[in-house]
């Protein structure tokens, strides 16, 4: 519709023109001696458009012609620029797409175009990487540092990932605390030091990490739960045999941290063993107060020294909890054993059997049995041990 009402305005305009040059007598004397001439005044107006969109014409194809050697010029170098982005797209493709050979040619093509040269230097050191070349991932590596004012993260993060995948993780680890030292929280450089802490065998590194990544949820808690196990294992174990240190260690872990069973037990034995029960007695009153676990009170059981009566006590309240618990029964018959109260250590025993025939409740009542005398009974326990469940 805009371009046919555009052609019926020039009809228009070219007939009031018309129209107009029809009724119009008037004429121009142009006089330079010795000649003269006539023109009329439609002639005269025809000459001076014509003339004048002939002079622009003109001005305009010399323009041209003058500066067609830019125009040239910026044609090579938008082609050029051109083929360079398309290198470095297809590198990066090729990249992702686990092709490395082949995107490591496209890459060197992209950095001899200057298609970003950091950038492409970077790809180049990955790809290199990733095909285990070193002397050209060095090369790689070196071009990058020379446009480290854009690029001087993502070619430290570069670094540590190829160190780390070639095992060197003296090399990977200081990248990642020049990372750290920068102050930016970087949830990547965070996965890769776990990973280095990990390799490393850092338990406390390897702790601080994982609960680092768990409170920004760049972790789940699923996913956190046994590299804090392991952490909280190999912690304990670096303190084997020192109360002290063992005492502050479990209680400056966090309550998700303390509830988890391996780790309770271990430090449950490990201050056993280092001759502070009364700790671990308590770790493990505290533990069995919020979650139930069989074993767990059958180390409770196990632990010397302390009150008795009073962990005879506590362990009754579990059982109202727990009645039908055999691990339970047998951790109170041994415990009524330790404190010579023969006849509630038999009936919590018995009580036991009743519930699951265990090797070991056999075992407890035929030593029962050899105190009290009753060398029948005995004989006849250690009997169905033998042929007992474990």
């Amino acid at each position: 519709m805009r371009a046919l009402i555009w052609l019926v305005v020039l009809f228009a305009v070219a007939a009031g023109l018309a129209v107009a040059a029809r009724y119009n007598d008037g004429y121009v004397l142009i006089v330079a001696n010795p000649w003269r001439i006539e023109l009329s005044l439609n002639l005269l107006a025809v000459l001076l458009v014509g003339g004048f969109f002939v002079l622009y014409g003109l001005l305009r194809l010399v323009a041209q012609t003058l500066s067609m050697p830019v125009q040239v010029a910026a044609f090579r170098a938008r082609k050029r620029q051109e083929r360079a982005v398309d290198a470095l797209v297809n590198a990066t493709r090729l990249q992702l797409e686990g092709r490395h050979g082949q995107a490591l040619k496209r890459a060197q093509i992209a950095y001899d175009s200057g298609a970003s040269p950091g950038l492409t230097a970077l790809l180049a050191a990955r790809a290199a990487g990733a095909l285990r070349d070193e002397p050209r991932t060095r090369l790689w590596l070196d071009r990058a540092r020379e446009h480290d004012a854009g690029f001087r993260t993502a070619r430290l993060m570069t670094e540590a990932e190829i160190a780390l995948q070639s095992r060197r993780f003296d090399d990977a680890h200081e990248r990642l605390e020049l990372i750290r030292a920068s102050g930016q929280r970087h949830i990547a450089a965070l996965r890769l030091s776990l990973r280095v802490a990990q390799a490393r065998g850092e338990a406390d590194d390897m702790l601080r990490l994982a609960r680092q990544l768990e409170k920004h949820r760049a972790m789940s808690p699923e996913e956190a739960l046994p590299i804090k196990r392991r952490a909280n294992l190999a912690g304990l174990q670096a303190r084997d045999g020192d109360r002290a240190a063992l005492a502050r260690y479990w209680a400056g872990l966090p309550d998700d941290e303390q509830a988890d069973r391996r780790v309770a037990e271990a430090a449950a034995r490990a201050l056993s063993a280092a001759g502070d029960p009364g700790t671990a007695q308590k770790l493990l009153e505290r533990w069995l107060d919020t979650q139930w676990d069989s074993a767990m009170a059958e180390l409770y059981g196990e632990s010397a020294g302390g009150d008795l009566l009073a962990r005879i006590t506590r362990a009754e309240t579990w059982l109202k909890r727990q009645p039908r618990d055999a691990r339970l029964l047998l951790m109170l018959g041994r415990l009524c054993v330790q404190n010579e109260l023969w006849g509630k250590a038999q009936s919590y025993l018995e009580a036991a059997l009743s519930v699951e025939p265990l090797r070991a409740t056999h075992v407890e009542l035929a030593r029962l049995n050899e105190r009290l005398g009753r060398e029948a009974d005995a004989q006849r326990h250690y009997r169905d041990a033998a042929l007992a469940a474990a």
